[in-house]
């Protein structure tokens, strides 16, 4: 009944992920859709996260026989469906009830991985029961580290190999578009509240019977009664958070943790280097989608240089602004290994719950076909900067 009611023929029928994202501002209250839109500041680097794909034009070949076209990657010692995988991102059981096992099951039946966040409403270990798959697990460094040492444990023991650490989050940036919803910590302003009332499809999907979903591995960080997204524990969460977080801790983690371990906030060259010196076996360049340090280069622009000095050495990968199969094809074709989806599959997450997700693979996947074919390039693997202009 639930997967009907979401299921509907505007999700079925979009066709890019820009008309997902219409879908998803209609069908959830404003303070969630500003939640997943906001960026930090003036919101100068989320913007620059889309501009940047519009500097890199295509440079096709032509007369190329291209009847097998194939986007498949190798990725850590393992096979991917495709050259993107979806990132951890928060706050996915307000969009869609039990939104972290959506999209793992929608991961899992694409054939790549998903990065579990740490500020799941879904445990660990039911997401990895329930939708299989390969997960992996994102964690920050919280100033208590029994309790990064407890997340990393209960991980390998549910069976994931890879953990991916988030680095770029030692103080919380400034998010005026998610803030200015709430007249105090979580606290609804009048507007919303009344907004909320108008979205009557999602007050069954997510608040009835149980109300507001709860952080479920979080309980040893933040205590009984604080794990409520409506509660004060995003705020909670921000004073767990270490601005003392360095190299040396990275080393500690990677003593303490058997599987891959992922970097992720790096946005040079030199840092990409040093991740290798520490024992990583990938890398995430992000500027956390424009949601922390505003001014902040993208991603696309620090990629050329981050793949010079550490490519073969160590793995690649990036996210921010990824909305097109283009997109993602520019940067394979600049030395990354895969791009992480963020927004992109979190539109069709809140549109249509893991029908949605599903919806925003598929159009990702086929954009990234069709554009392999019109480029000449019948093997995303055969893909180099010869395909690319600078504009």
């Amino acid at each position: 009944m639930r997967r009907r009611l979401y299921a509907g023929r505007d999700v079925s029928r979009a066709q890019s992920i820009e008309e997902l994202r219409a879908i998803a501002r209609r069908r959830v209250p404003n303070f969630c859709f500003e939640y997943v839109e906001g960026g930090a500041e003036e919101e100068m680097t989320l913007h620059r996260n889309r501009d940047v794909f519009s500097e890199i034009a295509f440079q096709p070949r032509t007369l190329v026989d291209v009847t097998r076209r194939n986007q498949r990657r190798q990725l850590l010692g393992q096979e991917s469906a495709s050259p993107f995988l979806i990132g951890p991102t928060g706050f996915s059981g307000l969009l869609s009830r039990e939104g972290d096992v959506s999209i793992a099951r929608a991961a899992a039946a694409a054939g790549i991985p998903f990065v579990l966040t740490n500020v799941s409403t879904t445990s660990l270990e039911d997401v990895v029961r329930r939708a299989g798959g390969c997960i992996w697990m994102q964690v920050y460094m919280y100033r208590t580290r029994a309790f990064v040492e407890q997340i990393a444990r209960r991980a390998h023991e549910a069976g994931i190999g890879t953990l991916v650490l988030t680095t770029d989050s030692a103080l919380y940036g400034k998010r005026e578009w998610d803030t200015r919803n709430f007249s105090g910590p979580q606290n609804l302003n009048w507007r919303n509240k009344l907004d909320v009332i108008r979205h009557p499809r999602w007050i069954f999907d997510i608040l009835y019977p149980r109300g507001f979903p709860h952080f479920a591995n979080l309980g040893d960080l933040l205590g009984p009664g604080q794990t409520s997204v409506r509660g004060a524990a995003s705020s909670i969460l921000g004073q767990s958070l270490d601005p003392s977080l360095s190299w040396t801790d990275v080393e500690w983690l990677r003593g303490i943790w058997p599987g891959k371990l992922i970097i992720k906030g790096i946005m040079n060259a030199q840092d990409a280097a040093r991740a290798i010196s520490v024992g990583a076996d990938g890398i995430v360049l992000s500027n956390h989608g424009g949601r922390q340090l505003d001014g902040a280069l993208s991603a696309m622009d620090v990629l050329p240089e981050v793949v010079a000095e550490v490519k073969g050495r160590i793995a690649v990968m990036l996210d921010g602004g990824f909305r097109r199969g283009s997109d993602v094809v520019k940067a394979v074709a600049l030395g990354a290994d895969a791009v992480l989806l963020g927004r992109a599959t979190t539109y069709g997450l809140a549109a249509g719950g893991q029908a949605g997700v599903e919806r925003a693979i598929e159009i990702m996947r086929s954009e990234i076909d069709r554009v392999l074919g019109l480029l000449g390039c019948g093997d995303i693997g055969q893909l180099d900067q010869s395909y690319l202009r600078k504009v």
